[in-house]
Order: C-alpha cells, then sequence, then structure tokens
C-alpha cells in the first residue's frame, strides 16, 4: 500500500476530488493547509497599507491506496490540479506497512 500526500490549490479541490472519484478512490482526508514554495508569498494591499502575505492557503490531501492505483491516482491528481502556474503543488508518496480498521479489526488493503 502506498500513502499519497498531495498539496494543491484551494481553488482545485473539487476538480482533484472529482478526477479521484472516476479513477475509483473510495475515501480520502483532506486539511486545511498554509505554506509556501517557490513563490515565498505576495504583497498585498489594505485600507491603503501594504503587507507581505508569505503563508499561502492550500489544501492538503492524504490518500491510502493499493499499489497499483498509486500511477492512476497521480496522475489523477497532476491533470486536475495543474494550472501550469507557479503554486500548483506537490504530491509525496510513502509505504505504508499496515491498515487496520478499527471498527472490525480488518487488515491490510480489504481496511481501506
Amino acid at each position: 500500500m502506498t500513502k499519497v500526500e498531495a498539496i494543491i490549490q484551494v481553488s482545485k479541490l473539487d476538480a482533484v476530488k472529482d478526477a479521484l472519484h472516476e479513477v475509483g478512490v473510495e475515501g480520502m482526508t483532506v486539511f486545511e493547509a498554509r505554506g509556501h514554495g517557490r513563490q515565498k508569498g505576495h504583497t498585498e494591499f489594505y485600507r491603503g497599507r501594504e503587507y507581505t502575505v508569505d503563508l499561502i492557503p492550500k489544501v492538503k490531501l492524504e490518500i491510502v491506496t493499493a499499489d497499483e492505483m498509486v500511477d492512476k491516482v497521480v496522475q489523477a491528481i497532476s491533470n486536475a490540479a495543474r494550472t501550469g502556474k507557479i503554486g500548483d503543488g506537490k504530491i509525496f508518496l510513502s509505504r505504508i506497512d499496515e491498515a487496520i480498521r478499527i471498527r472490525n479489526d480488518e487488515r491490510g488493503e480489504g481496511a481501506l
């Protein structure tokens, strides 16, 4: 099993959820996040004063999936979240040794 963690733009969440549903992803966890990468934030004006926004609002998705689904999941996220501009996000992959469903103690991929 593999955990797919994706940090994407807030505006792309619905498109990514729809794309993941189309490839058969049944469950995911979504977090509100703030951060920056290469874009290092930006400056804005509010009531005539300039201030720096250095932590940009983002969304973090976590999905644990069977190894044979990883390429489909990554492709779905990439295609749905891509704008071609800086700040599109990142995808991270990690191995998962075990998954356990608390309700009935089911283990492995069946617990997903």
